[in-house]
């Protein structure tokens, strides 16, 4: 088992890709996350690993993307352990800058917005949270880009749908020479969709929070009509609903409950934010 190289600067990145497609790498993929590693991340990373010759994997808690009294301070950072599980994945590169690297002097004076669409569902209630997110990964894209002769490709998970619509629409926009692969979410035994915040949970609280998924289950096999599904969530002790509604998947427009429709949800359970989503069967 070989051991990832964990690049700390942008220079040093840039100067490892460059390497590997010199000596004949013929694709790069990326896999942005902000570390605390679970089953989720490292299935995508054993996806990142297998349709590319060269898997980086980026590990940075990125201020933008808390707001104000959210858990930018305590969030789990472990890169040790990170980096020693992505060597059983076989990745390459391992990117964990500084805050002072990826934001020289501060908070950066120009930035990603993500617009209308990224001011609603998670974006209205953690406002900034989707520019955040959105201007650290422009920020990755532009730094692993290999170049226009080499496929570049980049992975989300589909659990942040609202994330990875709008990572879509950016790569649109700023026509980033990079393909957004999309990978399914990796759910507990339970069915608890897999989150870095799950630690936050006490075993209590992790059995309340299964009513996400199963609620989920229930509206979009017709069993719940969606004031329903609300009502049981809410029902369910330590868990408080933000919100449950069905959109369009391309969109994010809030439609009444349909085939192809996407169910999203996000609830505290306890002090700890969770979020899933299901699409209703076509």
């Amino acid at each position: 088992m070989t051991e990832p190289v964990v690049c700390t600067t942008v220079a040093q990145l840039r100067e490892e890709v460059a390497a590997r497609t010199a000596a004949g790498a013929e694709s790069v993929g990326l896999l942005p996350t902000m570390g605390a590693l679970h089953a989720g991340h490292l299935q995508i990373a054993r996806r990142t690993r297998a349709e590319n010759d060269v898997a980086v994997v980026s590990v940075f808690v990125n201020p933008l993307q808390f707001g104000p009294g959210e858990d930018f301070e305590s969030y789990p950072r472990q890169l040790e352990q990170d980096v020693r599980l992505l060597a059983q994945e076989r990745v390459d590169l391992v990117f964990a800058p500084s805050v002072e690297e990826m934001y020289p002097g501060g908070t950066p004076v120009v930035s990603v917005t993500s617009g209308a669409a990224g001011a609603v569902l998670e974006g209205a209630t953690r406002p900034g949270h989707f520019d955040g997110a959105l201007t650290v990964v422009n920020k990755l894209l532009t730094i692993v880009d290999p170049g226009p002769r080499i496929p570049f490709r980049a992975y989300f998970g589909e659990k942040d749908a609202q994330q990875l619509l709008l990572m879509q629409r950016m790569v649109r926009d700023f026509n980033h020479r990079v393909e957004i692969r999309p990978v399914p979410i990796v759910r507990s035994e339970q069915g608890l969709a897999l989150s870095s915040r799950n630690q936050y949970l006490s075993p209590e609280q992790a059995g309340h929070a299964l009513v996400l998924n199963a609620t989920l289950r229930a509206l979009a096999g017709g069993e719940l009509t969606l004031d329903e599904a609300r009502r049981r969530v809410a029902a369910e002790p330590e868990v408080s609903l933000d919100y449950l509604v069905t959109v369009d998947p391309d969109t994010l427009a809030v439609t009444e409950p349909r085939p192809g429709a996407l169910a999203l949800v996000a609830a505290w359970v306890g002090p700890t934010r969770l979020i899933d989503n299901m699409r209703i069967p076509a």
